[in-house]
């Protein structure tokens, strides 16, 4: 998300350990035993966070790409099985105790984000836990078409879907990590858009906005909420959802 606002690497590796902490928080009840499916996983960094906590990991990619990349960040992990394949086909062998969308529903219509879920809920095992991480908006339903495809849903949409499959939510948590890069970001589009091309700057005024943003970095994502003002346009949200009887 921050390709082409000119903030520094470290921007990445900031928000990645931001959301490790919200992870691990949410996660500090569950057993340490289990399995992991991550479904749509990337490059693998939650995968290989994940294998560091549990005693196995399945990871599920169907972009080639990203899967090479998935297969060589967890060659070392012996504990990671990684799969290259449509997660709306993936035919899951459970029982897993953790069901980790890390930024996928938003990718699927509501129909195929419903289809998947009861898919999957009779995978859990008893007690188990569907971990979600969506980026969301405030208001209506925005829908993206073109070269990138995107359906961004509020809270309530996705609560709504979640108790339409038989889902509870047990826990909603705000992804300050996410919404403090996309305030910077949301910044930068917005001198995009006003100054002429040749004058954007963009390594000077991004790595400006990122440090710039730092100092603030415990107040600045809250100062929008109490201040009434809807910045981001977009947020992102974790969801914990609990369900279903064990895999058979």
């Amino acid at each position: 998300m921050m390709d082409g606002f000119g903030f520094p690497i470290s921007a990445g590796d900031f928000r990645f350990r931001g959301e490790t902490k919200i992870v691990h928080r949410l996660l500090s009840n569950e057993t340490r035993q289990g399995t992991v499916l991550d479904l749509g996983s990337g490059v693998g960094y939650w995968a290989e966070e994940f294998a560091r906590r549990f005693s196995r990991v399945v990871a599920v990619e169907g972009s080639l790409p990203l899967y090479q990349a998935l297969r060589d960040r967890c060659a070392p992990y012996s504990n990671i099985g990684t799969i290259h394949g449509d997660v709306l086909s993936f035919v899951p062998d459970g029982p897993y105790s953790l069901i980790f969308f890390g930024g996928l529903l938003m990718y699927l219509n509501e129909h195929d984000v419903i289809d998947l879920l009861q898919k999957m809920i009779p995978c859990l095992e008893p007690g188990g836990m569907i971990l979600c991480r969506e980026s969301t908006v405030q208001g209506e339903t925005v829908t993206l078409t073109g070269n990138y495809s995107v359906v961004y849903r509020s809270v309530s949409d996705y609560t709504r879907i979640f108790t339409q499959c038989g889902l509870s939510l047990e826990n909603l948590e705000r992804n300050e990590a996410y919404i403090f890069t996309q305030m910077g970001c949301e910044i930068i589009e917005k001198w995009k858009r006003i100054v002429p091309e040749s004058f954007h700057a963009l390594r000077l005024i991004g790595g400006l906005t990122y440090w710039g943003m730092r100092g603030g970095t415990h107040w600045i994502t809250r100062l929008p909420q109490a201040l009434g003002i809807s910045f981001p346009s977009l947020e992102n949200h974790f969801f914990v959802l609990k369900s279903g009887p064990p895999c058979s």
